[in-house]
């Protein structure tokens, strides 16, 4: 039965690594697909998962498998895909030529195109979105930090993957809307850019009010492409996203109050995409901000400032100095 078989983490960077030592942790047979440089790490430091609340796991290096040979996926009953979204065809092949046919692959994944070239490439296979709303920043020699909170999100099937993935410490839930879910969390990733941008932790960001003008500038843009294109996203909070781009223009107080009732945040938190940039790697900004430009362009909606957005966070990809520590002035410049 595939509930008997191995959970492979298909390209366990920090989201992949969390995500697979907490099953770990709970007693699951887990295998993480890696790079050499993680695996290298792994196995000499083990794997330490530490969280915003203060709590922490440890792991040793034998209380998982580690390959960098994705014929681990000959022993998959589940396989959770976790890479960048321009590695995803890439790692779809090489499902598709090891893991078993009833292997049910999970999305976990930024953006919302992926669950797409997923099933394309893998014929009749059963393929199931998901969203993981939470950051992990790799902190070196095998700490992988959970930075905030929420549950992942993924697709109702009948035979309750999110139950079967759900362990303490990791709650999964089953999603009829799964679809709303992940433009949800899109809507809200928008602000990575701006987090990488500004080469802040996010809580500082945040907690300044001009960083939030301009993520709900920038938001109301994204809700506007959507809702042109007949989409609509399910917050990943408890507050609308219609709401969203009124509450980050509130006044620091009033807003600080509502949103630490509703998110916790580490103070060092740090987006994905900040992460790419200090790392000197290629971004996901065509599969966040470049998903909405899309539908934008699809329905004659302006989105300048997202354009200038996209435009200054390649820049900075091809400058490869990490984060430039923009002003929301500079950000705004003739947007």
């Amino acid at each position: 039965m595939v509930a008997d078989r191995a959970i492979v983490v298909a390209g366990a960077g920090a989201i992949g690594c969390f995500v697979g030592g907490m099953l770990a942790a709970s007693s699951r047979r887990v295998a993480l697909l890696v790079r050499p440089r993680v695996k290298t790490e792994i196995e000499r430091f083990g794997l330490r998962l530490t969280d915003f609340d203060g709590s922490e796991k440890r792991l040793g290096a034998g209380q998982l498998a580690l390959s960098e040979d994705p014929a681990i996926f000959h022993s998959a009953g589940i396989v959770l895909v976790t890479v960048k979204s321009a590695d995803t065809a890439d790692v779809a092949d090489q499902i598709a030529q090891h893991a078993p046919q009833d292997a049910v692959i999970v999305s976990l994944q930024n953006g919302v195109g992926n669950v797409a070239v997923l099933r394309e490439r893998l014929g009749g296979r059963r393929v199931l979105a998901g969203m993981v709303p939470f950051n992990v920043v790799a902190m070196g020699e095998g700490r992988f930090h959970r930075s905030s909170s929420g549950d992942i999100h993924i697709g109702e099937d009948a035979e309750n993957t999110a139950g079967t993935l759900s362990v303490p410490g990791l709650n999964v839930r089953a999603s009829g809307d799964i679809t709303g879910v992940q433009w949800g969390k899109l809507i809200i990733n928008l602000n990575n850019a701006l987090s990488a941008l500004s080469d802040r932790p996010l809580a500082a960001q945040l907690a300044n009010r001009d960083w939030r003008r301009l993520f709900a500038d920038q938001m109301a843009e994204g809700v506007a492409a959507m809702t042109a294109a007949g989409i609509t996203p399910v917050s990943p909070m408890p507050i609308p996203v219609r709401w969203i781009p009124t509450l980050l223009r509130l006044p620091d107080a009033i807003f600080n109050a509502i949103l630490g009732r509703t998110m916790k945040i580490d103070p060092e938190a740090r987006s994905s995409m900040w992460q790419d940039l200090k790392q000197g790697r290629k971004t996901e900004i065509d599969y966040l901000q470049g998903a909405v430009i899309a539908l934008a362009e699809q329905n004659n909606v302006a989105v300048p400032l997202m354009r200038r957005i996209v435009a200054l966070i390649k820049e900075a990809e091809a400058a490869g100095n990490g984060p430039p520590g923009l002003t929301p002035q500079q950000i705004r410049g003739a947007a």
